[in-house]
């Protein structure tokens, strides 16, 4: 299986260069699904024919869907929302905004993305093309699986045998139902769905992201920080794809200064982004809009290549031994030095870059160490771990 997610910020034609490649590929005979998980589908539209929540075959090799992401929540969280729905009875909240608080911000979302997981264990494709939320929607949410897991492998537990004691005396208290173990059954099932997928987009011999970008300076600020954070949560991003680049005929007269100011910016796409590919698609002389279009598109932005190929492998995390001591490296690119930020509680590190940040769970070499030391130097911070006492040493082995 493989799987390319496409990203990017809205509006620069991320849709048609997702759909360009899935028809590529499947002409040449993988079986390609193009999914949809952007909220504002326009997928149906790039490819000028009606598309469902379910897989539609829209030519031979080539299928399509547009996630509901109203069904999804159904599907994964029906039966916490009819616990939530009867709690809120009781305490009489019964206007539309107790409605909107049955999901949390960001749940759709992330339901909607379980149907890489489904799709990826079915074994019914080849090749998965997603056709991702804009930038900011899609990182928010990377952090999603991380957080509920540790929730469920430090908390869960523990609540469950709370919840089974303090039940009988809630109901006959408080006449309030606390959640039934459907309901907690529910929550971990979703949970746990989400860290298998995430186990297989963090994968980079099966996922690669793609950012897709047009060269203006705005855009080429928001992908920046997009490739930080898909760096920072460990995804491999193995391309860039420059969209709607303007001819050379276009250099004079009324555009002539939109090209002069792309051409800066397709010097800085590539200084900033090196080693990663550099594909580019240019301005197309008319809407592109179904099959044949597409096709045209794909063949301008990939050429003989193989779009399925993985065309950048980079690691981002790694562990290595040095004059004994303990390295943890950490790929995050284009980030201000002083923006970076360590803390460390117990086996866990939280990494602070700007305004996001990752939760990491110290593998065992790591594990009863403390953090002795860091440095940030070409897109890389280092973080320098020092020995292990003799009591973490044998809770670490115990475990």
């Amino acid at each position: 299986m493989r799987i390319i997610i496409y990203t990017g910020k809205g509006g620069v034609g991320k849709t048609s260069i997702a759909a360009a490649t899935a028809v590529k590929m499947a002409k040449q005979g993988k079986r390609t699904l193009i999914l949809s998980t952007d909220a504002a589908h326009s997928l149906a539209d790039s490819l000028a024919m009606p598309i469902g929540p379910d897989p539609i075959q829209i030519s031979e090799n080539l299928w399509g869907q547009e996630v509901n992401s109203l069904r999804e929540t159904e599907r994964n969280w029906g039966t916490v929302q009819g616990w939530l729905t009867k709690l809120l009875d009781k305490a009489q909240l019964k206007d539309i905004t107790t409605e909107e608080m049955l999901v949390f911000p960001g749940m759709e979302e992330l339901f909607s993305l379980l149907q890489i997981k489904e799709h990826a264990q079915s074994g019914l494709y080849d090749v998965l093309v997603v056709d991702c939320a804009p930038t900011g929607e899609t990182l928010r949410l990377l952090s999603y699986p991380n957080v509920l897991n540790w929730w469920l492998e430090k908390i869960f537990p523990n609540e469950r045998k709370l919840i089974k004691l303090v039940r009988p005396v809630a109901k006959l208290v408080n006449r309030i139902d606390l959640p039934s173990d459907d309901v907690l059954d529910s929550i971990e099932f979703f949970a746990r769905g989400l860290e298998e997928m995430q186990r297989i987009v963090l994968n980079p011999e099966i996922t690669s992201v793609r950012i897709v970008l047009n060269p203006e300076k705005m855009v080429l600020a928001e992908s920046k920080r997009s490739f930080t954070y898909l760096n920072l949560f460990g995804f491999n991003t193995d391309a860039v794809i420059v969209n709607r680049v303007l001819p050379d005929e276009a250099g004079e007269g009324f555009f002539a200064h939109w090209r002069n100011l792309q051409k800066k910016y397709e010097e800085e796409i590539v200084s900033n982004f090196q080693p990663l590919p550099i594909l580019k698609a240019p301005m197309m002389p008319k809407e592109v809009i179904g099959l044949s279009a597409l096709e045209e598109l794909a063949d301008i932005v990939y050429g003989t290549q193989d779009p399925s190929e993985i065309y950048y492998r980079g690691r981002t995390e790694i562990i290595r031994e040095d004059d004994g001591e303990m390295l943890l490296e950490l790929m995050i690119p284009f980030v201000d030095k002083a923006e970076l930020d360590l803390t460390q509680t117990g086996d866990e590190l939280t990494v602070d870059a700007g305004a996001y940040k990752r939760k990491v769970i110290l593998p065992r070499p790591l594990m009863g160490r403390q953090v002795a030391g860091a440095r940030y130097a070409e897109d890389r911070l280092v973080i320098r771990f020092g020995k292990r006492d003799l009591a973490a040493r044998e809770r670490a082995e115990e475990q």
